[in-house]
């Protein structure tokens, strides 16, 4: 069992140096990430059946006392979500590989290390190691948004890490008043804390407030929609599936063992959860380009997975984590729609684009399943969550929370429509009509692998890599009907990991006896 809660911090690391020596390989170095992240996705399913019913696994490294070792613990929570982000991680990678955007040698190793980063941050137990993995994910995500080396591209990745800089030097005070307050920096240690030890108090608000810019929770959002549109398109689906995820996990461990029992906590992240949902939707508004329209979408978004820790019932985390699961997928899978639509027409400008209904209607397919369940639109595993999540703060008379909740969702079918109508709908414009082939894109990797002295031949390469850009959101798509559908089974698979996180018991046993 040690092996299996270190493998989501080791397994990438290491892939990550294999790669690193395949440097001159790029087919070499796909299959070592592709079989990487398919490991991956297989210790997460070694954890949730390890978690199953609630329970808790952890270890600490090198076997030290408490005090000195780090420990890594997992419970149903962290299992599941090591699972979605390591699966919508495979997807993204296809159609890196399809676009192109994996061209570079420093591609998979640096999505290897970010992938360390943000799945260790699902596992560590420890305030100080959160700190470690998430710069580990800030260095990596900061070079995959500049590698392209246009101009863009580093204005927007200099804003990315000062935001984002400056939000760790504030965790790391944070986790420093903490340390000198409780003399621990283990989250099972700091159990109510904030309660029991009121000069922690100082320290616990910073950290929240450093993990809450990662989150991007408003008002401290305004980075993601003016960087995220920036990145390669598959490379903004990889960020979309996981950065903002592990800010709004530790947000969820920090009320289920810091800021336990705290109800200012949970009423401050209720505020802000129901602004975020509104400021984010009407940010959408204003864009004209279906990336731009998305990044607004993943800040509204965030404010429906924080709800329910303002709710802070098992009926509100169980509906969160349905609602988290599900997004992770739904999200990525709708930026990776977006890079099928950037790929084929050449441009993501609705203003530009029309008519790929009746010339890519898999691509439609595979955008429209994923923007209904976004929506909450029956019978997709969107409206799963959402329905529970609404009910659950109709249940502690939240009727604001749950009124603004059910309005946002109408606001964001009209943002999906406004994509629909401007990239399907309407006459074909020039720049689709011109297809096939994928405008604008050379492949980096001729067709069957063949190299400079085997020209590739354009009919089998054009075939073979749209098949790998329109597969997986059509996957996603029939996934989110499946779920909608199974919504029974799925609630109780999440439903235990729900009452950990609001009764802690088996995650502090289990580092206590570590």
């Amino acid at each position: 069992m040690s092996a299996l809660l270190v493998a989501p911090l080791a397994l990438p690391l290491t892939a990550a140096g294999i790669m690193l020596l395949l440097w001159r390989r790029p087919a070499a170095q796909r299959i070592v990430s592709l079989a990487g992240v398919v490991a991956l996705v297989a210790v997460g399913i070694g954890l949730v059946v390890a978690t199953a019913g609630g329970a808790a696994e952890a270890t600490r490294v090198g076997d030290w006392p408490g005090g000195l070792a780090i420990p890594f613990v997992a419970d149903g929570t962290s299992a599941l979500l090591i699972t979605a982000a390591a699966a919508v991680s495979l997807l993204c990678l296809v159609v890196a590989a399809a676009r192109g955007e994996d061209r570079h040698p420093l591609f998979h190793p640096l999505v290897a290390v970010l992938l360390a980063g943000v799945l260790g941050s699902f596992v560590t137990g420890d305030l100080f190691n959160l700190f470690v993995t998430f710069e580990v994910m800030l260095i990596a995500s900061y070079v995959l948004m500049a590698i392209r080396g246009g101009r863009r591209e580093v204005r927007a990745g200099t804003i990315y890490v000062t935001v984002n800089l400056l939000a760790s030097a504030l965790l790391l005070i944070g986790i420093g008043l903490l340390y000198g307050a409780a003399g621990t920096v283990e989250l099972a240690a700091l159990h109510r804390v904030v309660v029991e030890v009121p000069n922690a108090r100082i320290g616990a608000s910073m950290v929240a407030v450093a993990v809450a810019v990662k989150a991007s929770l408003v008002p401290l959002h305004s980075w993601l929609p003016r960087v995220y549109p920036v990145a390669g398109p598959a490379v903004t689906a990889l960020f979309s599936a996981l950065l903002t995820k592990a800010g709004v996990y530790v947000l969820y461990r920090l009320s289920s063992t810091v800021f336990a029992d705290v109800t200012i906590f949970r009423e401050v992240l209720l505020v802000a959860a129901v602004v975020t949902m509104v400021v984010g939707v009407l940010g959408a508004v204003g864009r004209g380009d279906v990336r731009g329209i998305l990044s607004f979408h993943m800040v509204s978004q965030v404010g429906y997975l924080v709800l329910p820790i303002g709710i802070g019932t098992v009926a509100g985390f169980t509906a969160g984590l349905i609602y988290l699961l599900q997004y992770l997928a739904v999200k990525g899978a709708l930026f990776l729609s977006a890079a099928a639509i950037e790929t084929f027409a050449g441009t993501g400008r609705l203003a530009r684009l029309g008519g790929m209904l009746r010339t890519r209607p898999a691509v439609a397919i595979g955008f429209l399943l994923p923007a209904l369940s976004l929506a909450g639109i029956p019978p997709t595993s969107g409206f799963v969550g959402k329905f529970l999540l609404i009910d659950a703060a109709f249940d502690q008379q939240l009727l604001l929370a749950g009124g603004v909740a059910v309005a946002v969702s109408f606001a964001t079918l009209l943002s999906m429509l406004k994509i629909w109508n401007g990239v399907f709908w309407g006459e074909r414009t020039d720049e689709v009509a011109r297809e096939p082939g994928l405008a604008g894109f050379r492949p980096a990797i001729p067709a069957g692998g063949a190299g400079d002295d085997d020209p590739p031949r354009p009919e089998r390469f054009v075939s073979a890599r749209t098949v790998a850009l329109v597969t997986p959101p059509l996957l996603v798509g029939g996934l989110v009907l499946l779920l909608g559908v199974l919504a029974g089974p799925l609630i109780d698979l999440v439903q235990p990991a729900a009452e950990t996180l609001v009764d802690p018991q088996p995650y502090l046993d289990a580092v206590r006896e570590a």
